[in-house]
């Protein structure tokens, strides 16, 4: 597996060696002395599944007393994926990083504890999965505008109004936002 640093070096990209021939593909998705290596949790007490519309616009989430690592890939469709750093004293605080996950080219994004994370659809539909290092707590749970001009997040919108949750209508700019410690 190779491993591509972004520009929080915190924040990984991890593309899989994929075996393929006639009959399909196998691919390794995890391995834990790889995550150990680099110092990174190999404990994951939580997989999640979403399956979202085109145009849908999910976070931006984190969780303050219960952080979560994740590490995301996308199974079916194309996304664009995004860490926000709200580690307050982070040299990259409130910086981004925003990567393109798909079933084809089937690149994972390992988002850290102290990060907000969030996606955008771009094909007709998409599947993510996630691994988690600490359960969802919702009275824990925080959401960023998605749209806040501080993140300088450039979305690759495919029309001026995503598909958006109640929740995440009314996220939060990181002016106001509960920060990290």
């Amino acid at each position: 597996m190779k491993i591509i640093e972004t520009a929080i070096p915190d924040v990984l990209i991890l593309e899989p060696t994929v075996h393929g021939d006639d009959r399909g593909y196998f691919m390794e998705t995890f391995r834990s002395s790889l995550f150990e290596d680099r110092g990174l949790p190999t404990s994951f007490v939580q997989d999640n599944q979403s399956r979202s519309a085109q145009g849908t616009l999910r976070g931006l989430h984190y969780q303050l007393q219960f952080p979560q690592g994740k590490l995301a890939r996308i199974v079916s469709g194309e996304v664009f994926d995004v860490a926000v750093d709200m580690r307050k004293n982070s040299e990259y605080f409130g910086q981004s990083v925003g990567v393109i996950l798909s079933g084809e080219n089937k690149r994972q994004l390992w988002i850290p504890p102290g990060f907000a994370h969030g996606f955008y659809v771009l094909s007709d539909t998409a599947e993510l999965l996630y691994k988690c290092t600490d359960y969802y707590h919702p009275e824990d749970d925080n959401c960023l505008l998605w749209n806040d001009e501080a993140l300088q997040i450039d979305w690759p919108l495919l029309n001026d109004s995503p598909l958006l949750s109640e929740k995440d209508s009314k996220g939060i700019s990181l002016s106001e936002a509960p920060v990290y410690p």
